[in-house]
């Protein structure tokens, strides 16, 4: 073989050689962007199920926190546990109009703000909290009973999981006390509870038992703005909500402080104004 042949034979294995390496190296990203997409895809299909739980978890709850009780009994007629607080069931004789306000979810930066408003109008409220939270903000919690309003117990994780069962939703509420005394102190023995999206409905009937045989007092809410339906709701529908349900001399109205409740600040101001054109006066629950 002459010096041509043998450099066209060097220049073939060469090139060769460059397209084998580039079909490897096509193969090898090939495969690996394939195992990553994969990867990824793994990934987003946990977070889409744990996001799809959490969404129904607060969907169950904001439905059932959606309903305004008629009476003192449940779906089927039967009459709610003993535990069951209930201030507007007994019809007053004394001619008022008592409006008790209340805001679960908190604390939150939220919550400094309705206090000021409550505070520039001379109103006391009353506080469910989440223990979560109010481990978080243990000053709000102390600035609110300082001013004067009510603090219960709205559980320490605002989770109530049907399967777990009444004992372990007992237990979030004794941990959610346990909070709740170690920032307030001593002085702190109400046993008044909301439950998460309220106590209704023939499925919470082992609950309610529970929680009224652990000592403790649960309270729903005959009137509402609705601020539980969303994050945002317009302040126009709070209002419109809250004139729809307050037909009686004792309402119990069911407001949110959460962070996300933007909406529920900037229409506290005209349902106190709204309250107060109707007559009522406004209390705390013990």
């Amino acid at each position: 073989m002459n010096n041509h042949d043998e450099t066209n034979e060097k220049r073939k294995t060469i090139r060769r050689n460059r397209i084998i390496a580039a079909i490897c190296a096509l193969v090898v990203v090939g495969t690996g962007f394939f195992a990553v997409n994969r990867m990824i895809g793994k990934k987003n299909a946990v977070v889409n199920a744990a996001n799809a739980k959490k969404n129904s978890s607060e969907s169950i709850a904001n439905k059932r926190e959606s309903q305004i009780p008629k009476d003192n009994k449940n779906e089927s007629g039967e009459n709610l546990a003993a535990g069951a607080y209930k201030p507007w069931a007994a019809k007053r004789t004394d001619g008022k109009k008592v409006a008790y306000l209340t805001f679960d979810d908190g604390p939150s930066p939220n919550t400094t703000k309705i206090l000021e408003i409550l505070n520039k109008n001379n109103i006391k409220a009353t506080f469910f909290l989440i223990g979560k939270n109010a481990e978080h903000n243990p000053e709000l919690v102390k600035q609110e009973i300082a001013q004067g309003n009510a603090v219960g117990n709205h559980t320490y994780s605002h989770q109530l999981n049907y399967k777990e069962g009444p004992q372990k939703f007992v237990e979030d509420l004794d941990k959610g006390n346990v909070v709740i005394k170690s920032i307030v102190g001593d002085k702190y023995d109400s046993k008044l509870i909301r439950f998460p999206g309220g106590s209704f409905g023939n499925k919470l009937a082992p609950f309610r038992e529970a929680v009224t045989k652990a000592g403790y007092h649960y309270i729903d809410w005959n009137d509402e703005t609705g601020d539980a339906e969303h994050s945002n709701v317009p302040v126009n529908t709070l209002l419109s909500n809250l004139k729809k349900y307050t037909n009686s001399d004792t309402v119990v109205i069911l407001m949110h402080d959460a962070g996300a409740k933007v909406t529920s600040v900037q229409a506290l101001p005209q349902v106190i104004e709204y309250l107060k054109s109707k007559g009522y006066t406004f209390d705390t629950l013990k």
